[in-house]
């Protein structure tokens, strides 16, 4: 049943947001499944008629790889959308996995960026400079995913600046909270100094392993301290999770009947229907 959602996803349509998202996925800390998240949630949204563009804003172009969008040097990207040369369309690329997928890839040309926004003037506020309403509207999207760099430099400043909500992937593991708390910081410095609307919305626990206790126990601790925020859907440590960029392909296009894409389209329905729920609210 799980399974032929992905397979036949026409007939399991996702509600579409009251407004438009903007999610910056972000953790300093490396290997917590980030990138993968980003263009894991991108992509199971946008199977489900919901059009998706993630923005790669890691020199690494970790995932432009995975959405197997054109990264090498010369390719119209992230990094001369920040320097105002090209538009946020000129650089979008829509991915092969989906017509409703799109990504401004990242270039190694995006390395050097940091240094050189430092002595820009309104360094911090680029990206959300190009990400306007009106650019957006271009591309017609109603989720916007910002794959941040594991740093808390200008890069990640940039995306939160940009952003209305962050998602911060957690992997159940020892060192899972160390770290989040100047993470945390970071955002709270943010939310006072330059967007006021940001808000940690979203908390995806990721690489859980069911046999060990200690999975269980730091899952525990991420619900008891973050409630609501957490996402109810864990993500399991798996092989083909991992695998599937080095295929150029996400998770779904990759083995749509795993765990990990089935997974990944619970976390997605989840986004989805709390999307319209906190619409209702407003």
């Amino acid at each position: 049943m799980r399974a032929a959602r992905v397979l036949h996803p026409e007939s399991y349509r996702l509600p579409r947001p009251d407004h438009r998202r903007v999610l910056t996925v972000a953790n300093q800390k490396g290997g917590v499944g980030k990138t993968t998240s980003a263009v894991n949630l991108a992509a199971a949204l946008a199977v489900h008629g919901l059009k998706t563009l993630v923005v790669d804003l890691d020199p690494q172009g970790n995932a432009s790889t995975a959405l197997n969008v054109e990264h090498r040097s010369g390719t119209p990207s992230v990094y001369e959308v920040l320097l105002g040369e090209v538009t946020l369309a000129d650089a979008a690329a829509v991915s092969e996995q989906s017509p409703n997928l799109y990504c401004v890839p990242a270039t190694i040309d995006l390395a050097g960026a940091e240094i050189e926004l430092v002595s820009m003037a309104s360094r911090e506020t680029r990206l959300k400079e190009a990400l306007t309403s009106e650019a957006i509207d271009q591309l017609g999207v109603d989720y916007v995913f910002i794959d941040c760099p594991p740093s808390l430099g200008l890069l990640t400043v940039n995306a939160m600046v940009a952003a209305q909500e962050v998602l911060i992937p957690i992997q159940c593991e020892y060192y899972a909270l160390e770290g989040l708390g100047q993470l945390l910081s970071n955002i709270e410095l943010v939310q006072q100094h330059l967007n006021r609307e940001l808000t940690v919305s979203t908390i995806l626990l990721t690489m859980y392993d069911g046999r060990t206790k200690l999975a269980d126990q730091v899952t525990q601790e991420v619900r008891n301290h973050f409630g609501e925020v957490v996402l109810k859907t864990v993500i399991p440590r798996s092989v083909k999770v991992s695998e599937a960029p080095g295929y150029g392909q996400t998770i779904l296009a990759y083995d749509p009947g795993s765990r990990g894409a089935l997974s990944y389209l619970d976390a997605a329905r989840e986004i989805a229907e709390r999307g319209v729920k906190n619409g209702e609210k407003q």
